[in-house]
């Protein structure tokens, strides 16, 4: 399949490299690197973010192979999407982590509907009833936006009996690609409708999501925010910033040379992390 290769990657923890911000920046922060253990921490969400691709018939019983296998106490809680005019997603409980986990299906290439979505690139407002009380100027991509408004109900659904069942008030939502965008969307989505939860994001590949005003949201949101960045991957240059397009805080960036670096604030044009 075409996603294998992408996930030969994901397994060594991946993701991509940004270009310059499309405003006057003052001289970017220090990029510095991550130790060992830092990186190993991210290990499991990279699997999570892989069985995502996985048919829903397979990680609702969790039994899609080598993916679930690296997270075998896993206990799945609901699952859905066709693959292609919603994603494939699926929500559950990590009793190591003590994590409700939400992981999205990235770009199926062999299909023709995610990557119309992925082209969609019009700046556009948030569903007003997904997203009550963030209005313009924060704008994002449609493709993205509109793909999920499809899975959100039944994903806060899922996500809802995961906390009411475990007691869990930790969330992490991850994916690769359009998944990783789909995700994003999610941890903004995610607490304003359920009060008193702590949401992380783990993006692999994220492509910019939306404008400077939603960045900016974002950041002011107190969700941990990583997407990880491997390379010369060029999904996360994507869409340009010429278009208004901008990435929130965050970034970590894999060097051609295997280092794992950090590099703050948005679209960090450090020379390090520039394509």
């Amino acid at each position: 399949m075409a996603h294998t290769c992408v996930y030969l990657l994901l397994l060594a923890i991946c993701s991509v490299v940004y270009s310059s911000s499309p405003r006057p920046s003052i001289t970017s922060p220090k990029l510095s690197p991550l130790s060992l253990q830092q990186v190993a921490g991210y290990k499991a969400y990279t699997y999570y973010a892989s069985a995502a691709y996985c048919l829903p018939t397979t990680t609702l019983p969790w039994a899609c192979g080598e993916n679930c296998e690296a997270n075998p106490s896993f206990i799945p809680i609901s699952s859905g999407g066709d693959g292609v005019y919603t994603q494939y997603w699926f929500v559950g409980y990590d009793p190591i982590l003590s994590e409700v986990i939400v992981s999205h299906q990235g770009t199926d290439i062999d299909k023709i509907m995610p990557d119309l979505t992925d082209i969609d690139l019009v700046p556009t407002q948030l569903n007003r009833d997904l997203f009550p009380g963030v209005e313009p100027p924060i704008l994002v991509h449609n493709g993205f936006s509109t793909t999920h408004s499809r899975s959100a109900p039944d994903v806060l659904s899922a996500v809802q009996s995961a906390i009411a069942k475990f007691h869990a008030n930790t969330v992490t939502t991850t994916g690769h690609s359009l998944g990783a965008a789909i995700a994003l969307l999610d941890a903004v989505y995610l607490p304003l409708h359920i009060p008193n939860i702590t949401v992380q994001y783990v993006g692999y590949g994220l492509p910019r999501v939306g404008n400077w005003a939603f960045a900016d949201y974002v950041d002011a949101q107190p969700i941990s925010i990583t997407h990880i960045n491997n390379k010369e991957d060029p999904v996360p240059v994507l869409p340009p910033v010429v278009l208004g397009f901008r990435h929130p805080s965050g970034e970590v960036h894999i060097e051609d040379s295997g280092e794992w670096m950090t590099c703050p604030g948005q679209d960090n044009p450090s020379r390090q992390s520039a394509p």
